[in-house]
């Protein structure tokens, strides 16, 4: 008999309790891929990594445009990884794309949101 492997959340929820709003779908990440096409870098990662003012800067980031583009400049691809999975989980938001340095994130702004994603 295989053992069940372990959950850090209830099976029966659709998405992790952490999260503010459930996984992107596919259609919602390409449209939100489509936006910050034009974007610039908002956020910049240097090599001292991440600290509080960083954090606190991008979420303010998100708050006020709910889709933020970042570029890190951290060693290599694991690391410059590692790093962008804190910031998301720091921040509650989602990375909705990752190419070479440049990173778009997103979360939604329960108060007023300017981006409306399409159904899943």
């Amino acid at each position: 008999m295989l053992a069940r492997p372990f959950l850090p959340f209830p099976p029966f929820l659709p998405f992790p309790p952490f999260l503010p709003f459930p996984m992107l779908s596919d259609a919602q990440r390409k449209y939100l891929r489509r936006l910050g096409h034009e974007l610039n870098p908002v956020v910049l990662i240097g090599a001292s990594g991440l600290g509080p003012n960083l954090v606190a800067e991008m979420d303010g980031a998100l708050a006020h445009h709910e889709l933020v583009k970042v570029r890190a400049r951290v060693g290599d691809r694991k690391t410059r990884d590692a790093v962008l999975a804190e910031l998301a989980a720091s921040t509650r938001s989602e990375i909705v794309q990752r190419i070479g340095h440049v990173a778009l994130f997103y979360r939604a702004n329960v108060e007023k949101s300017t981006i409306l994603l399409p159904d899943a």
